[in-house]
């Protein structure tokens, strides 16, 4: 009996490959498996190996007292605040550190002499506008004093202000002191930002989205010390919690949407508007609280007369607010743990219809969904305020754009980016508003796991939806492309090349793979939301993140963060080859003949076949001498005692043996590449004679031995016709070319767009529009 019997047992038992992996050992570790011991901070008092926070952790406090008027006329904000700053740290401060952001609007900002321009490159009007501008920007700061009125010695470098105390601040001590400012209100059409002004030629009026407005205070922390980072343009803010009272003036005529809760509606609201407001809060849709006619007729005139707004916030991390005559008001209430949250949109005419029909249903679905998945919503208003060409986040209130054409008619992509635009910014009182990341240092923690919800959150709203980012085919291209212009995630904000792809894509793809083919939902679910409720209203670090994601699911992704967020690598995997086995009987009757088939196969080689045509009488055939019992008979010729020895040997087989002997499975060797860098699981489909489909995951750590080949033995009853690797798209392989058995070309996508002359195409409403009327 031949011994094929014993060695497929031996494969069954050793399913994969095994190389020798000891010369990468020699001089240093490489392996994509090992551990994340040099990458990540050493646990501490403050932050445990958990992803916890310590039994020491500290965070300091801000309240702030403001007091902020806005001049319409000459667009300029003018602001005194107090503000009272905890020393919860076991530090002693000589100084505090204060964040002066306009200040990358002053003419000697570090932003506009480090900004890169090349006049090769193609340049709009409103670029060299831009470029060329010479706007009188940041603070003019007149006043630091102390308390009591005493002069405060401190020193502005750039966008950052040291303020020297008189007396070291302890541990456990307060200090309150005041700072008077002013600075002229950037147009943000012309010359862009985060906050500014959009003036409306039409009816000569403005919409004010006001942020960065007043000197902040910088964190302070048991990771960084002071971020005291200067703000160059794009990463964002680092900002303490605290609590806020403040007090807005603005033209009398004018509607205020703010962070906060509303202290004095009966001083700034009609009756009519107060009890709209009451109706709103029990009414599950949008009630209008100033009507689009009485926002029409209020933005006729101006007026000379001013009125204060009072709003105070508790808890929060910052605070900015919109106001314009111009605006239309609704609100609904939202139930989210058992409180009643106010969800509201602020928008012009111009936002309509737009506007009324999808923004505060986008704010109040997007509060529910988020807190689904990490923590309920903390706030008493969540707040969409509609401002063109702008996506820009703040606690309780976020600016939108969305403005379709002037027949009210909108294309199918303005409608969903303006739904997206809303969820991600108001998403964003998640992340970084509540669950407190550094943005000015790692992007990737509030815009990647914000972008992540935000995918969830649209694909909730809708079917199918057409979301930006989160699926794993939509980041191929990206990560296929030129590495020479990527980075890590884990890549300081202001160092990244493709910003949206780094910082938004690519993270929000790696935790849609963890939650589809890595973690799966239940366990992925389960420690996403462990880490919001660990961190909420702290300062969570991507140690903490990635030490939780492990430590609630007991998944060692160690192998996972290295690829996806230390790395450029990218996912490739090839099935190479697939070897068919049977399983011999040991029967020389039945396996004789079957072999003598696959021997018959082989001499079909084509030398065999001219050799019978070319040699016209091999010596053998010549001299009959020279032949004996091994060219009378084959291999394949079995006697009567090669069938008692069969005989005898199953008698001496259990009836488990006898019937793996007797199995009519067929066994399939298959080698797999990791052609990329980057170790992903194994998602394979198998396709069989009778039409029917198997899909087997076989888990990331198959590449555990820092193999790049790999062989895996499947068995099914069924004859096997071919297999697809990743074929649900779900791991961001980007050559599918080798990803099937027998080999398939896969043909590129491409589009052509025509060119057009003049104008844009009207969107597909304006066109049906047009039809009906003809």
């Amino acid at each position: 009996m031949r011994n094929t019997f014993y060695t497929l047992l031996g494969l069954l038992v050793l399913t994969f490959s095994v190389r020798t992996a000891t010369a990468q050992y020699e001089t240093y570790n490489n392996n994509k498996f090992k551990q994340l011991k040099e990458e990540l901070p050493t646990p501490n008092v403050y932050r445990t190996a958990s992803g916890a926070p310590g039994h020491e952790y500290y965070q300091q406090q801000a309240d702030y007292e403001i007091e902020v008027t806005l001049d319409d006329d000459n667009q300029t904000i003018t602001g005194k605040e107090t503000i009272t700053y905890y020393n919860n740290s076991p530090d002693d401060l000589k100084y505090l550190w204060v964040q002066l952001d306009q200040n990358v609007r002053a003419r000697d900002s570090q932003s506009k002499k480090i900004r890169q321009r090349s006049m090769n490159e193609k340049m709009s009007f409103g670029g060299m506008k831009r470029m060329m501008n010479d706007f009188d920007g940041g603070f003019k700061i007149s006043s630091v004093k102390t308390n009591r009125g005493a002069k405060l010695d401190h020193t502005i470098n750039y966008t950052m202000m040291r303020i020297d105390l008189p007396e070291t601040l302890e541990s456990g001590h307060t200090y309150t002191f005041q700072i008077e400012w002013n600075y002229n209100i950037n147009n943000r059409m012309e010359i862009g930002g985060r906050s500014g002004y959009e003036y409306f030629k039409k009816d000569s009026n403005y919409l004010y989205t006001i942020a960065q407005f007043y000197p902040r205070m910088a964190v302070y922390n048991d990771v960084e010390g002071w971020q005291n980072k200067q703000f160059l343009g794009r990463g964002e803010f680092a900002l303490p919690f605290g609590d806020y009272d403040v007090k807005i003036t603005v033209p009398a005529d004018h509607i205020v949407g703010s962070t906060g809760v509303l202290q004095n509606d009966r001083d700034v609201l009609t009756s009519k508007q107060r009890n709209r407001f009451e109706e709103a809060r029990e009414s599950d849709s949008p009630v209008l609280i100033v009507t689009e006619e009485e926002a029409i007729e209020n933005e006729k005139e101006g007026t000379s007369k001013t009125k204060t707004w009072h709003f105070e916030a508790e808890n929060v991390r910052d605070f900015a607010f919109a106001t314009s005559r111009k605006f239309i008001w609704d609100a609904q209430g939202v139930d989210v743990g058992g409180e009643r949250v106010m969800a509201m949109s602020y928008y012009p005419k111009e936002g309509n219809p737009l506007w009324e029909r999808y923004s505060t249903k986008a704010v109040a679905h997007t509060v529910k969904t988020y807190s689904k998945y990490t923590i309920d919503y903390p706030y008493p208003v969540a707040i969409s305020v509609n401002s063109k060409r702008i996506g820009m986040e703040y606690p309780m209130i976020c600016f939108n754009y969305g403005r379709p054409e002037e027949d009210g008619t909108y294309s199918e992509r303005l409608k969903y980016g303006m739904i997206s635009v809303i969820v991600h910014e108001v998403g964003h009182n998640f992340f970084p508003m509540i669950i407190n990341s550094d943005e000015r240092q790692w992007t990737w923690m509030d815009e990647g796991l914000n972008s992540f919800v935000q995918y969830l959150t649209e694909q909730e709203w809708e079917r199918n939806y057409p979301s930006r980012r989160g699926p794993a085919y939509k980041i191929v291209n990206y990560m296929k492309g030129d590495k020479s212009y990527q980075t890590p995630i884990m890549t300081n904000s202001e160092s990244i090349f493709q910003f949206g792809n780094n910082a938004y894509g690519k993270p929000a793809t790696a935790l849609n793979i963890l939650r589809e083919t890595v973690m799966g939902r239940e366990l992925f679910d389960y420690a996403f939301k462990t880490y919001a409720e660990r961190w909420a209203f702290k300062h969570p670090t991507p140690a903490d993140f990635f030490r939780t994601m492990e430590d609630a699911s007991a998944v060692d992704l160690d192998w996972f963060w290295r690829g996806w967020f230390y790395t450029t690598a990218h996912v490739d995997i090839a099935v190479n080859d697939v070897k068919w086995y049977k399983v011999e009987t040991g029967d020389p009757r039945i396996d004789n003949p079957i072999a003598r088939k696959m021997d018959d196969a082989d001499k079909k080689y084509i030398a065999n076949q001219r050799n019978a045509k070319s040699v016209e009488k091999t010596i053998t055939e010549k001299d009959t001498a020279t032949a004996d019992f091994y060219n009378r008979t084959d291999e394949y010729d079995y006697t009567s005692l090669d069938v008692e020895r069969f005989k005898e040997y199953t008698a001496s087989l259990n009836e488990e043996e006898k019937a793996m002997l007797d199995t009519n499975m067929n066994f399939y060797e298959m080698e797999f590449e990791l052609v990329g860098e980057l170790p992903m699981p194994i998602v394979a489909e198998f396709s069989f004679l009778d039409g029917s489909k198997e899909k087997i995951h076989i888990p990331a750590e198959i590449w555990r031995m820092g193999d790049e080949k790999v062989s895996k033995v499947f068995w099914f009853e069924k004859q096997l016709v071919g297999v697809e690797v990743d074929p649900n798209l779900e791991t961001a392989d980007v050559d599918r070319n080798n990803n099937y058995w027998p080999a398939r070309n896969i043909p590129s996508r491409f589009e052509l767009f025509k060119k057009q002359q003049r104008g844009s195409p009207k969107n597909r409403m304006q066109r049906f529009q047009e039809a009906e009327e003809r």
